[in-house]
Order: structure tokens, then C-alpha cells, then sequence
């Protein structure tokens, strides 16, 4: 089968089409035909080397597919089943084994390429607005990065639960599709001189001098001191990665002077951690899917062009989910 390696730590150079042994599935494994593999900041900084890994390895570690074949002990799943996954490692292959305590069942009217842009993306949409933060009617949230595959469709979950959002964004193009996805307002960062100082009375403005209720920046250090000055007194500001690089250490006193606010810095893994959690997540996901909401696909290429995916990623020249297709 072929596969993409990663032979060394570096740029998306180092990704290499590979022809590999097809493995069978292991106890409590099916093997899974991979329909589409999503593609993730996080394989950027396993390639690049900033999170440790052996090389090579596949890179990858996203995607849905249909099982053709079910390992020892697996008896809730069957052959033909539709599946995707968000964290099996090696997914930027043709075939992959998946656990079964990480396959998620696709439901008939979702299609596998549809279920594949959804796993990382939506779970941690789903998270964010239900769970971090639960946003009720009425709540403002802003959202950073509004026209990426997060921030679409985490402001239509907002939305869906009767919240209102502000975004933040770099171009016309990607406005339009903020605006499409459920946001009120939408900031173009790059027409500002100063975002710590702007964004925030842009904000106070469009709320009546109050703030909004939480700030969901996956951005990081660069949006982290607007992010905590546009809050409302008691508002929770929601870091939850760090595409501009991680947030340096703070005095906890900003919090106090601030308005007795909150921070926390949550991740994926610790919301889908028990199994029954997973996929009461991806069952909500995948209704919102059949009524209606909307999954962007920015970017679709063949896998042997993985690292012009990469490239495409890291330039910020994508819109929703980037999907490479075997």
C-alpha cells in the first residue's frame, strides 16, 4: 500500500511517498480503506520535529474510510462499515488499522469524505461551545481564526445554541465566509495597527461597553493580550492552541485587574477521553450534519501531494479542512 513518510525532521520536502507492507488488523483492530486523511497543524510540528516522534514514520493521524477487514475480538463493527477516527497514527495511507475504541461510526447520510474533515475540527468545536464554555442564548463569543476549519464550524455550533459571534480575520474572501458561517461582525486583523488596542474598544463598542462572555483563540501569542482585554468582567478567555507560537508566561494579576477573569487552556484528548463521551460527541456532530451544518472543504489533493498540503497549511493559504484522498 502506499503511505506518506516523514524520513527526517524538516520542511514538507522530507514527505515522501512510500510503498509499504498491507498489515492486518490486530486484536480489537479493523482495517480500515482510507476514503480521505485530514490534515493538521499538529502533523506540521510532528514532521518539523517540534513534537518529538521516530523517523520515518507515516504522518497523519486523521481521516474515515470503510472497513474491509475486522481483527480478533471485534465484534461492534463489520466489514462495509463506514468509520472515521482523530488520533490513529499513520493516516496519511491508502490502509489504515484503527482501534475500535477510537472508530467512530458514520452514519449512512454522512458521507466519508464529510466525516473525515469533521473529527479533530468538529469534536473540538463540539467541546469548546458545549462543554469549556457553554454558551447559552445570548452569549457573545469571539472567535479568532472565524474562516478556518475551527472557527467555521465552531460558529455555527455557537450559533446553534443561540449565541452571537464575533470573528477575526485576514482577507475579504475569508470575511465572506465568516459571515456566511453565523458571525455579526467580523474583524479584519490586518487592517488594524495595533490589534491589543483596537480590537478590544472595536468590541466594547459593538456590545454596549461590555465585552464579550469568551474569547476562543487558537491563535495564541499572537492574539493572547486583545483576547484578554476584550472579556466583560468574569468572562473566560479559552486558549486552545498556538498557531502564532505559545503564549509566554503572565502575571496572574491581570486576571484580578481585569475583571476576576478566567483562562483555561484545554485540549481535545481530555473531552473524548471515555468512550461513551466520543461518540455522544460525534453523534451530535453528525445530526447537525444531516440538519444542515455546513463542513468546508478548502482543500482537497491526492495523497502523493501531501507536501503541498503542508505547504498550503502552514502559509495560512487554506480555508476549512484540507483533505488528501488515496
Amino acid at each position: 500500500m502506499r503511505a506518506i513518510h516523514a524520513t527526517q525532521a524538516g520542511g514538507p520536502e522530507v514527505l515522501t511517498v512510500v510503498d509499504l507492507p498491507d498489515e492486518p488488523p490486530g486484536p480489537g483492530q479493523v482495517r480500515v480503506e482510507v476514503a480521505a486523511a485530514g490534515v493538521n497543524f499538529i502533523d506540521t510540528y510532528r514532521r518539523s520535529g517540534v513534537y518529538p516522534m521516530a523517523f520515518p514514520h507515516v504522518v497523519g493521524a486523521e481521516g474515515a474510510g470503510r472497513v474491509v477487514e475486522v481483527g480478533e475480538g471485534v465484534t461492534e463493527l463489520r466489514v462495509g462499515d463506514g468509520v472515521a477516527w482523530a488520533s490513529v497514527p499513520g493516516s496519511y495511507a491508502e490502509r489504515v488499522n484503527v482501534p475500535v475504541a477510537d472508530a467512530i461510526p458514520v452514519p449512512a447520510g454522512v458521507d466519508l469524505r464529510t466525516a473525515a474533515a469533521l473529527p479533530l475540527q468538529g469534536l473540538t468545536a463540539h467541546y469548546l461551545s458545549s462543554s469549556t464554555f457553554p454558551v447559552s442564548p445570548g452569549d457573545v463569543a469571539l472567535v479568532h481564526a472565524g474562516a478556518g476549519g475551527v472557527g467555521l464550524l465552531l460558529t455555527q455550533l455557537v450559533v446553534r445554541r443561540g449565541g452571537r459571534v464575533i470573528s477575526t480575520v485576514s482577507t475579504a474572501e475569508k470575511e465572506r465566509l465568516s459571515r456566511e458561517a453565523g458571525a455579526e461582525l467580523v474583524v479584519r486583523y490586518t487592517e488594524l495597527d495595533d490589534l491589543t488596542a483596537e480590537l478590544p474598544e472595536i468590541l466594547r463598542e459593538h456590545t454596549g461597553g461590555r465585552g464579550v462572555d469568551v474569547v476562543y483563540d487558537g491563535v495564541g501569542k499572537a492574539t493572547f493580550d486583545a483576547s484578554l482585554a476584550s472579556l466583560r468582567p468574569r468572562g473566560m478567555l479559552v486558549l486552545f492552541g498556538g498557531s502564532s507560537g505559545q503564549v509566554p508566561p503572565f502575571d496572574l494579576q491581570r486576571l484580578n485587574s481585569g475583571g476576576s477573569l478566567f483562562v483555561t487552556r484545554p485540549t481535545l484528548a481530555h473531552y473524548i477521553a471515555d468512550r461513551a463521551e466520543l461518540l455522544g460527541r460525534a453523534a451530535d456532530l453528525f445530526a447537525a450534519v444531516e440538519e444542515g451544518l455546513s463542513v468546508r472543504v478548502g482543500l482537497e489533493l491526492p495523497l502523493e501531494e501531501a507536501a503541498e498540503a503542508h505547504r498550503a497549511l502552514e502559509s495560512r493559504r487554506t480555508t476549512g479542512k484540507v483533505l488528501l484522498v488515496p
